[in-house]
């Protein structure tokens, strides 16, 4: 158990927290979950100890042990990669190192006889004689395969270095685990294999993500940062979401009586306990709903910002012919012999195992690169709008943001301007800030201000998740789902691929899958499986 007791954060006069109270109980996962800079993992520094509040406490149970995921991907770079794992059991490693000291002395002592005595004994309670093969097994299942347990941490790629640091945490069963953005850099397989140890674990989770499937997937409650303050809600993120949504639009229907409001959340948590028997966690989380009073259901505070997409024509029935369509960088092959048709009311989710490959498809089919050969064809109805993956030449101008977005604008009027930024939560002052300042969230919401602007109707968006806060993912989830138009694009966030996507075209070293299904049918299918195997496979 972690209990925050009168928990304040000051920077000064920046208020962060203020008189926080939250305990966190055994075997329950958190979601922390708050806008950009409203201080999560602040607050995870403040848990860990790394950060010292202003005033209040942090408790835990003696003789408990916190992991954490660490961020500092450089921090053992000279340690072997097993042993960074082990290292994330410190009293064990601690114990292990002390042995190996002692059974390596010259003049082996009377006490030191006794003192190893004393550590073997500790080292076989904690199950030491495993840990090794348990942090080799954490390893491959995360995808770090046995060649590089004995490398050095320098030795490995940033990918790599991610999934080992999450294994050092994950290690020796702790009894309060924090995760900070866990699944960042881990391919759909890995997340899936995390999303069951987690729903598995039976101590206390702390954890912020982006990712709605994973929160949802794990998450027991919510601990939401809003106004300085901590609140827990039972439930996932989907029903903290859609119940702080519900509970808005009946504090503003001042008209509706209090019986048909509380008999309008009696349903919406029936529902919502009965669905969440496809959640790996169902049965503890059917038992907390059951005992979820309405008065915890409160408005959400959040801003979330209005993202609406128009066409300003709809296409006709020439969209996208690609035919034979190959691309290469520095030499090495990306894409070969690429051909598919798009069809109206296409929204098709690009994949690969090479999201180089992704970037450089998408790159050439918005004419911003060659391909090797082939051919593509627009449709003379259609009109793009794109968000590329590195937005940076974008933003080199040293002009404000009113600046940016009107040289996009057949309309130059400044409240028009204006309107579009408003959208995307600029306002006031905010619209006068130099592109050069702009956080990467920042950015991101000018170039979907620009794509709505612009009125296309197909969107092409490689990886538009990046750098948002959840409000804005929700959003934008929200208009792609509703847009008419036509939309070809790649993103890790599970929940945005599964509701938008109608039509799946993954690129392999072999060709191209194209099935048209949704991304949770593309995953589960046998036959697509099997295909998926065979595509992959290195050809003799």
């Amino acid at each position: 158990m972690i209990e925050v007791s009168n928990l304040s954060l000051k920077y000064g006069k920046r208020v962060l927290f203020e008189e926080v109270n939250v305990k966190f109980s055994h075997g329950n996962c958190y979601g922390v979950i708050g806008a950009n800079g409203a201080g999560k993992s602040t607050f995870m520094k403040i848990l860990s100890g790394e950060i010292d509040p202003t005033t209040g406490r942090v408790f835990i149970t003696p003789g408990e042990r916190m992991s954490v995921l660490k961020q500092n991907h450089f921090e053992f770079d000279d340690c072997q990669v097993l042993h960074t794992v082990l290292m994330g059991n410190k009293k064990l490693w601690d114990i292990m190192h002390e042995k190996e000291a002692i059974y390596a002395k010259a003049d082996f002592t009377e006490e030191d006889g006794i003192r190893a005595s004393e550590l073997e004994a500790e080292f076989a309670e904690m199950e030491g004689w495993n840990a090794e093969s348990d942090a080799g097994s954490l390893l491959g299942s995360l995808g770090i395969g046995e060649s590089l347990h004995f490398k050095l941490m320098n030795e490995l790629n940033g990918n790599e270095k991610v999934r080992v640091l999450l294994a050092q945490a994950l290690f020796g069963n702790p009894d309060i685990l924090l995760l900070d953005e866990p699944t960042n850099d881990l391919d759909v397989a890995t997340i899936s294999w995390l999303e069951n140890f987690l729903a598995d674990f039976q101590n206390t989770v702390i954890v912020i993500s982006h990712d709605r499937h994973f929160l949802d997937a794990v998450c027991t409650h919510v601990a939401d940062i809003d106004f300085s303050k901590i609140q827990l809600y039972t439930g996932n993120y989907s029903f903290w979401y859609e119940s702080s949504q519900l509970a808005l639009r009946q504090r503003s229907d001042s008209n509706k009586k209090i019986e048909d409001k509380r008999k309008e959340l009696q349903e919406f948590i029936e529902r919502f306990s009965a669905n969440a028997s496809k959640s790996k966690q169902a049965t503890s989380r059917k038992k907390l709903l059951e005992k979820l009073t309405l008065d915890e259901i409160k408005p959400s505070t959040r801003k979330y910002p209005a993202i609406i997409f128009k066409q300003e024509r709809e296409v006709g029935d020439q969209i996208l012919t690609v035919e034979h369509l190959s691309g290469s960088n520095e030499g090495q092959t990306l894409f070969a012999d690429i051909s598919f048709m798009v069809n109206k009311g296409d929204k098709i989710a690009i994949l690969s195992k090479d999201s180089l490959a992704i970037t450089s498809f998408l790159e050439v089919l918005t004419g911003n690169k060659k391909a090797d050969s082939g051919e593509f064809k627009w449709g003379i109805t259609t009109t793009q709008a794109y968000l590329p993956l590195d937005n940076a030449d974008e933003f080199k101008d040293d002009i404000n943001l009113i600046d940016w977005l009107r040289q996009y604008s057949k309309e130059k009027d400044e409240t028009y301007i204006r309107g579009f930024l408003g959208k995307m939560l600029f306002s006031g002052e905010e619209t006068l800030k130099s592109c050069k300042v702009l956080s990467g969230g920042e950015k991101v919401r000018c170039m979907v201000s620009k794509m709505m602007l612009q009125s296309g109707n197909v969107l092409i968006m490689d990886e538009p998740t990046n750098h948002l806060d959840l409000e804005s993912i929700t959003a934008f989830n929200n208009s792609l789902k509703d847009f008419k138009g036509n939309i070809l694009f790649h993103s890790h966030d599970h929940e945005f691929m599964q509701t938008v996507a109608n039509r799946i075209i993954e690129i392999t070293p072999n060709g191209v899958i194209d099935k048209l299904m949704t991304y949770d049918e593309y995953l589960e299918n046998e036959d697509v499986k099997a295909l998926r195997e065979e595509m992959y496979a290195v050809k003799a």
